[in-house]
């Protein structure tokens, strides 16, 4: 059994042209190598194929089946991540795993097992998801309406699903917004109001810095949304 503590071994798809330190073979680019921490030049690591890493009998089980990547690393004594470097995100994105072969092979077989069990278990979390998200949306809905009773109609929907879109990033994804908090509340109809009721978007497009756009219509959306909030 692994030891949880274990440092995860990491293969990195490199981004530029390697040789190996080891072996001194030339890689080129997009090489699949290993990192090793050089006493000699801390800044410099050093790269070894995965020969030389002891790692070429492992396959490669690219992402997107948790289910097999789960089996597959656990049946196998020795496994590795596969890394590559985005430069759109500026961060090192998981590709897949290096596993054992046989261990592969088991976890596919039990993949096949239960795959009609796995595939409802997995439409009904996708429906409780859905009625989840659904319900939070209606309660953020119903929360702007408490705080604001002179929004126009049928907007307190617009800006909870808006807020509240999965995944976005957006205020209503907070955990202070999923207790309904006013201040999140607050945030998410004054970005609604910028953005719908005023010409913040227009100043945008015209080559406005983004800070100078919103102080220009800070007043009006102050203004609209302290009439929304009248009661």
């Amino acid at each position: 059994m692994k030891n949880p503590a274990t440092p995860e071994l990491k293969v990195f798809i490199a981004s530029q042209e390697s040789t190996c330190d080891e072996c001194g073979q030339d890689l080129g680019r997009h090489a699949w190598i290993t990192l090793q921490a050089n006493p000699q030049a801390p800044q410099k690591a050093k790269a070894f194929c995965l020969s030389c890493a002891d790692l070429d009998h492992l396959v490669f089980l690219p992402s997107g089946d948790a289910a097999l990547t789960r089996r597959s690393r656990k049946h196998s004594r020795l496994s590795a991540v596969v890394l590559k470097w985005s430069r759109a995100r500026k961060q090192y994105e998981r590709q897949g795993v290096l596993v054992e072969q046989e261990a592969l092979k088991k976890a596919e077989r039990e993949c096949e097992a239960d795959a009609g069990q796995r595939e409802i278990r997995r439409a009904q979390a996708v429906l409780r998801r859905a009625e989840l998200d659904q319900d939070y949306i209606r309660r953020f809905a119903a929360r702007v309406r408490e705080l604001y009773p002179h929004c126009p109609a049928g907007r307190e929907q617009t800006i909870a699903e808006h807020a509240c879109r999965k995944y976005s990033g957006r205020v209503g994804r907070s955990a202070e917004a999923k207790e309904l908090s006013e201040r999140a509340v607050n945030l998410a109809v004054f970005a609604h109001i910028r953005h719908a009721e005023t010409a913040y978007d227009d100043l945008l497009a015209g080559g406005r810095d983004r800070i100078e756009a919103r102080e220009q219509v800070r007043s009006e959306v102050l203004s609209i949304q302290a009439c929304w909030q009248k009661s």
